[in-house]
């Protein structure tokens, strides 16, 4: 398979089930403003999924459209990591999820917008702005959590602890992205990791949250191994296109 297509995948996937995980607290954020918050990250990911999307059905060239690609692959077709598909869980474990991956995607962007590959370039920079947003709101609530009450300190600290072990799915790396970094066409994936490490540390010890000491990752994200939660996003996500093939809005 093409390289170039299972990385942009890769992407496309992300920001998919990501945006699909947050559309369920829609209507029941802990109030208004922070609800349509939370709306508008779920749907700038949906967004960016789909210029992602319409960028890879070009790539494979099979005829396929930017829908045929988000809602009608099998489960482990799917490449996103497993951060991704995790339970929102209680607000501190939602925000810190969107914290963790608008840092990864702020990096990323910021060095996707150098790739000699004009599409991809021109989709980072699109969305950038977007992630930038990303980043300040999560960031600002995780410090509000640190420096709040003793339980808001000890919900973010639990959450960081649930959390962490599938942040390195992130980096995780696809069928030949090593040679498309090679050639200047993606970033490395292992820069992209350090760069990360370094924020984050950096935010956390600012925030006076502790880091775990394990440094146990969870594997199988970007090879099409998923959690126990990943089927039941899925049966959500394919249901009108499989109950009602070939629908349009």
């Amino acid at each position: 398979m093409n390289p170039l297509f299972n990385y942009t995948l890769k992407l496309a996937d992300d920001t998919l089930i990501l945006g699909q995980r947050l559309g369920e607290l829609c209507g029941q954020g802990p109030y208004l403003e922070e609800d349509i918050a939370l709306t508008n990250i779920a749907l700038d990911y949906l967004g960016q999924s789909n210029n992602f999307y319409k960028y890879a059905a070009q790539i494979q060239d099979l005829g396929k459209t930017e829908d045929d690609l988000a809602f009608l692959r099998l489960e482990k077709e799917y490449l996103n990591c497993q951060l991704a598909e995790l339970p929102n869980g209680d607000y501190a474990q939602t925000i810190l999820k969107v914290y963790f991956f608008s840092v990864y995607q702020k990096i990323l962007y910021e060095e996707l917008m150098k790739s000699s590959d004009e599409q991809l370039a021109a989709i980072a920079e699109k969305s950038l702005k977007e992630v930038k947003y990303h980043y300040t709101h999560a960031s600002t609530w995780i410090k509000m959590f640190a420096g709040g009450t003793e339980e808001s300190k000890t919900r973010v600290q639990n959450a960081v602890e649930n959390l962490w072990e599938y942040t390195g799915g992130m980096f995780a790396e696809t069928i030949g992205e090593e040679d498309l970094a090679k050639l200047e066409v993606v970033p490395n994936g292992k820069e992209i990791h350090e760069l990360w490490t370094k924020t984050v540390t950096e935010d956390f010890q600012n925030f006076g949250i502790e880091i775990p000491e394990s440094d146990f990752m969870q594997k199988g994200s970007r090879t099409g191994y998923h959690t126990e939660y990943f089927g039941f996003i899925l049966c959500e996500l394919q249901f009108m296109q499989k109950t009602y093939p070939n629908c349009a809005w």
